[in-house]
């Protein structure tokens, strides 16, 4: 079955990371885990490559070794949309530990992997056919680092 799976490039923290976001969102599991031998390059032992599922989004997580043109940047990330204002909480301060949070429900975490964390009803409140009410909601979000969905709700319903 072919499908896409996001592809991790960490300089030494393949393993940490793994274990650190199968910690936030549930219904996750360790897949595979391949470890370099006494070859290398690797430090015998470490994790060359983990498979891995967050909430069934399989991942998979390198172990490349520092190399200054393979960072993370925002301009990819992973967006964790989210029901209730409970998991945005979750969500944003579990992920953001030891990174950056940032403007519009987007974080960096301690490993330098962009998240955006978005509640669902964000995409209905933009989609309705009423621009005054969408420009609300836009303005109401452009003051926020953490969604607020009761913030924007009533952005979406102020008169």
């Amino acid at each position: 079955m072919q499908g896409i799976t996001p592809f991790l490039w960490f300089d030494n923290q393949a393993e940490e990371a793994m274990n650190f976001y199968m910690s936030i969102f549930k219904n996750s599991k360790v897949e595979n885990v391949s470890r370099y031998s006494e070859a290398g390059p690797g430090r015998p032992g470490s994790v060359m490559v983990a498979s891995f599922s967050l909430d069934g989004q399989p991942f998979l997580a390198i172990n490349g070794g520092s190399s200054p043109e393979f960072k993370f940047s925002p301009a990819i990330s992973f967006m964790v949309h989210c029901e209730t204002q409970g998991e945005v909480d979750h969500f944003w301060e579990k992920l953001s530990e030891g990174g950056e949070k940032s403007r519009c429900g987007w974080l960096t975490d301690k490993y330098g992997v962009t998240w955006q964390i978005v509640p669902t009803i964000l995409g209905d409140l933009m989609s309705d056919d009423d621009g005054r009410k969408t420009n609300n909601v836009m303005k109401a979000m452009l003051q926020m680092d953490k969604m607020d969905i009761a913030r924007l709700q009533a952005a979406f319903d102020k008169e």
